[in-house]
């Protein structure tokens, strides 16, 4: 009999390996991104205080109306330039990007696109 493997916990799996390596500094902080079925949220993070700078999700009173009449992905590059632009006002230039466990395709590679359009390096 197959026993068919939980994808949530190969993505745990990977995002820990992924982990040990990628770190935030208050130089260059860390931008996390957890993607479920329906929404989509982004941090950006500094992990030697453990404090998260900026943050934005579809599911934000300011950008639910915008997200309602967009699909997914296109909610996804929206909420990247909205991360990266709060980023920006508060000082934050370059970042680590932390796909999470996630393979970086889809709403991911978007999300980080809209990052980068928004002015935000990595």
């Amino acid at each position: 009999m197959l026993n068919k493997k939980d994808k949530n916990q190969t993505r745990l799996k990977r995002h820990y390996r992924m982990r040990k390596n990628i770190v935030g500094t208050p130089d260059r902080p860390r931008l996390n991104v957890y993607r479920s079925s329906k929404h989509i949220y982004a941090q950006v993070i500094d992990d030697a205080t453990g404090i998260t700078l900026v943050s934005a999700s579809t599911q934000e009173k300011e950008l639910k109306d915008k997200v309602a009449e967009l699909t997914k992905s296109d909610a996804a590059k929206l909420i990247g330039k909205t991360v990266g632009e709060r980023a920006k006002e508060k000082g934050i230039d370059t970042v680590i990007f932390d796909r999470g466990g996630y393979l970086y395709h889809g709403r991911v590679k978007l999300l980080a696109d809209g990052a980068r359009e928004s002015g935000l390096e990595f």
